[in-house]
């Protein structure tokens, strides 16, 4: 069957220090994953669920629908316009250390835009995992995602 649809994944994957149980718990319950991500979110991640993402400091808001959830290994969303598929992996290693990868893929676009895309993707969810390792091994919300376009700078794109 032919499709334009991206094959490879966008990953990104961080060790974090701590139990599979507690890292995947931060992803799971948003009161945690405020502390490295969005800023609110409308419920807990339950498989068949949709619920809805906030980054109130840039007024967006995200549709998430859950796809899969197998405690403490794996999550899978689908969210965005048109949608793609997140996987969140969580691999024990050891009995305080969790290999964490995050995957991305089925994006619809192609040549430059599949391009921004990738590189948008593998920074975002990088600064994700900087973020939740910061939150779970030191208590420390670095603010990455509040901070990586303020208000006052016009440089981005």
């Amino acid at each position: 069957m032919p499709t334009n649809r991206q094959t490879a994944p966008v990953t990104a994957e961080m060790l974090i220090r701590k139990p599979a149980k507690d890292v995947f718990n931060a992803f799971i319950d948003p009161e945690q994953t405020r502390n490295f991500w969005f800023t609110k979110g409308s419920g807990m991640l339950e498989k068949g669920e949709v619920i809805i993402w906030e980054w109130e400091m840039y007024g967006i808001a995200v549709k998430v629908s859950v796809q899969e959830i197998i405690a403490e290994k794996l999550i899978v969303i689908e969210w965005g316009e048109p949608a793609t598929t997140v996987e969140f992996n969580f691999e024990q290693t050891g009995d305080q250390a969790t290999y964490v990868t995050i995957a991305n893929f089925g994006f619809m676009a192609t040549g430059e835009q599949l391009i921004k895309v990738v590189n948008d993707n593998t920074g975002g969810f990088t600064t994700v995992l900087d973020g939740l390792k910061a939150y779970m091994e030191h208590g420390i919300n670095l603010n990455l995602i509040a901070d990586k376009f303020p208000k006052d700078v016009t440089a981005h794109k």
